[in-house]
């Protein structure tokens, strides 16, 4: 492949304009070398030198954000603003206290916590002797945080960005650098009360950021486990499939039972009988029949589990948000660091008349469907246990709002409404018909600015801010 890139670095210099017959029997003396490799290899040097430069010596490059991020213009900025604050004032409500963490960590931090996602994580070049990675969410660093220092007791929010080498739908708020909303309680509590607390404040920001309808999916991987147990799934191979389940939100159940028997290895009747309780919904009332399910009785953890159900829903009930929730077997969740409850909220409608980019080209619109997660969370008693040097648990239960697709269904509703969004908080605005008055305009913009009041100043000859 050397002699295969040699050749090519002289087509794209200008020795070779085209690929000539000739050309084609010289390569073709390789062995396993084909046409299409010749012209792939090509193509990518023809970009690069585009990038780097032409022949004639001057530089040229491309303007564009890198795949899977974007700028954000003034009025974009004061939607985003607007949504923080609603989302801080609640967790601030709550009671919680803020961090804040490296944007990077090293590697073997985050390896092994994300399940197959894993594959998403961007690592970096050696440091200084250091493997680093990207931070893939706010959670394990905040495991690793409280590991460090030592603390068994705290409930915080951490709102910062993160990083997935994904695959973007930026029309659906899929990026590669994104900003997480996290809101977590650590330490010991009352069993389901936190777990409560994170709903009833997923169900207020919901609410107050008036998105169109939603529901909150609960579920707990005990109860998943003890489903797969009961199915015949062998042990090895739980979290794997439970990585399958978790694609039910995209793909059709026909296409889920495919991947675990084609790639996953299961059997088709072990498959089916997976099927007939994913496809379960209810509330406390389904939790009581399963506990009297033939199958899921026999596993302690599904038991144990859906004896959280019913009283996280007993809880939800005071907390007046019963009317969102709804209990779910197919929420899956395949991140491996879930240990208990599980949970999921999604948009049924955005509430927007724009069609979007995907709809105009024939995928199904955002509009009156499932637009996605928006927020999710669990229970993960185990993660900072993993970082202590004892091995010494701190059980903790957390909520991520998921802040670009949230900014990107409002960003619809503001194109599509006929309000104008400030984008500056000015009270005060200083002007005069002369140019000659500049002092005295400075004067009193020092005096205003002084007093703690917003203004700016305008020249209305020659239409500038200062």
């Amino acid at each position: 492949m050397d002699m295969l890139g040699m050749f090519c670095v002289r087509a794209c210099s200008g020795l070779v304009a085209i690929r000539t017959a000739s050309h084609v029997r010289f390569l073709h003396s390789f062995p396993g070398i084909t046409v299409a490799q010749i012209d792939e290899e090509v193509a990518k040097l023809l970009e690069l030198k585009a990038r780097l430069g032409g022949d004639d010596g001057k530089h040229q490059f491309v303007l564009k954000t890198a795949k899977g991020t974007r700028d954000y213009n003034p009025k974009q900025m004061a939607i985003r603003e607007k949504v923080f604050n609603t989302i801080t004032s609640c967790f601030k409500r709550h009671g919680a206290e803020t961090i804040d963490t490296p944007v990077f960590e090293l590697k073997e931090t985050l390896t092994g916590k994300y399940g197959e996602d894993s594959k998403l994580i961007y690592d970096l070049k050696d440091q200084g002797g250091e493997l680093l990675s990207l931070r893939y969410d706010l959670t394990v660093p905040f495991a690793r945080y409280l590991a460090m220092n030592k603390i068994t007791n705290i409930k915080r929010y951490h709102i910062a960005k993160v990083y997935r080498r994904d695959n973007p739908a930026m029309t659906r708020g899929r990026y590669r650098e994104f900003y997480q909303c996290d809101f977590d309680i650590a330490g010991q509590y009352d069993a389901m009360i936190p777990d409560a607390e994170c709903l009833k404040i997923v169900h207020e920001i919901l609410s107050e950021l008036d998105l169109g309808d939603f529901c909150i999916k609960v579920n707990d991987r005990r109860i998943l486990d003890g489903m797969f147990a009961v199915c015949g799934v062998p042990d090895d191979k739980f979290r794997s499939i439970c990585s399958t389940v978790d694609k039910l939100d995209k793909m059709a159940w026909e296409d889920v039972k495919k991947e675990m028997v084609n790639e996953k290895g299961l059997s088709e009747e072990v498959a089916d009988q997976i099927g007939e309780y994913v496809s379960m919904k209810g509330g406390m009332d389904l939790a009581e029949r399963l506990l009297q399910d033939q199958k899921m009785s026999q596993s302690k953890d599904a038991c144990a589990g859906l004896s959280d159900i019913k009283l996280l829903f007993s809880y939800l009930q005071l907390f007046q948000v019963t009317d969102k929730v709804v209990f779910d077997l197919s929420l899956a969740r395949g991140l491996d660091y879930y240990t208990g409850i599980i949970y999921e909220a999604l948009l049924t409608q955005a509430g927007v008349a724009a069609v979007s980019k995907e709809a105009q080209s024939g995928a199904p619109s955002e509009e009156s469907v499932s637009v996605g997660s928006v927020a999710g969370g669990g229970r993960y008693d185990g993660l900072v246990g993993m970082f202590d040097p004892k091995g010494r648990k701190v059980p903790c239960v957390g909520v991520s709002i998921g802040i670009e697709r949230i900014f990107s269904i409002m960003e619809q509703k503001a194109e599509a409404s006929a309000v104008k969004i400030r984008t500056t908080e000015v009270q005060v605005m200083v002007a005069s018909a002369q140019k000659n008055l500049l002092e005295e305009r400075l004067k009193l913009i020092t005096e205003l600015w002084n007093a703690g009041i917003k203004v700016c100043t305008f020249c209305a000859r020659a239409h500038t801010h200062t």
